[in-house]
């Protein structure tokens, strides 16, 4: 089963120093279709003008990615950990216990756009933890690289959560394919450009929700920048 889900039907919200589009449902969009896809729980991809942020806030029980697109996110939490998040690293929050976390944009002349991902753990309770780690772009030329999983193989950062996270930059005869179990579920996100998934043409920011398929064929990429997740049922 595969079903698309065009840009334009994400919901959004538009707080003057933040623009963001929500794939599932989140703080005041809320549409009882899309409440998640398997224990993917959120995708916000997010605009912070410059100057502005997220001021200290708590999370608990989640797996927290974020994935940077231009500018840079500036993170401090209560675990010590003050970071400076730049295009090309993927950061990962378990927030466990109970975390508290600001992020800002310090620009004074740049916006910061990045995607927020949250997972939905399989152990709960466990110690807060931070990883942040720089995934370099030739490893995701025309192929998908493993950048978040159970294990943190392969360069990937560790998540507590059944779920494994790929991206992957495609142009032209570029291509790539996955097996996947007919018993999980799959999600792609198009970031940017257009791409070929399973026979769908995908545009920027177009999602493609996958269910009992054994495979996932990616092609005719034009300028794509791609997320695909295997996930838990």
């Amino acid at each position: 089963m595969l079903f698309l889900r065009k840009s334009q039907d994400r919901g959004y919200a538009d707080h003057g120093w933040l623009k963001s589009f929500h794939s599932f449902s989140f703080a005041g969009y809320h549409d009882p279709q899309f409440m998640g896809w398997g224990n993917l729980r959120v995708i916000n991809e997010d605009r912070i003008a410059p100057g502005m942020g997220f001021g200290k806030h708590g999370h608990r029980n989640m797996e927290i990615i974020s994935y940077v697109l231009s500018g840079e996110l500036a993170h401090e939490d209560s675990m010590g950990n003050v970071k400076g998040i730049p295009p090309g690293d993927v950061q990962r929050m378990s927030a466990g216990t109970g975390v508290m976390h600001s992020e800002f944009n310090h620009a004074k002349d740049q916006t910061t756009h990045f995607l927020q991902i949250w997972i939905e753990p399989n152990v709960l309770e466990i110690r807060p933890d931070y990883e942040q780690k720089t995934i370099p772009q030739a490893s995701k030329e025309g192929r998908l690289c493993l950048v978040a999983s159970p294990s943190g193989h392969d360069g990937s950062v560790s998540i507590s959560a059944d779920a494994n996270m790929y991206s992957g930059l495609f142009d032209g005869a570029q291509s790539a394919q996955l097996t996947l179990d007919p018993k999980r579920k799959a999600y792609v996100h198009l970031i940017r450009g257009s791409l070929a998934v399973n026979g769908q043409t995908l545009n920027g920011g177009d999602a493609l929700m996958i269910d009992q398929e054994s495979h996932l064929d990616i092609s005719n990429g034009k300028s794509a920048e791609v997320l695909v997740f295997d996930l838990s049922a």
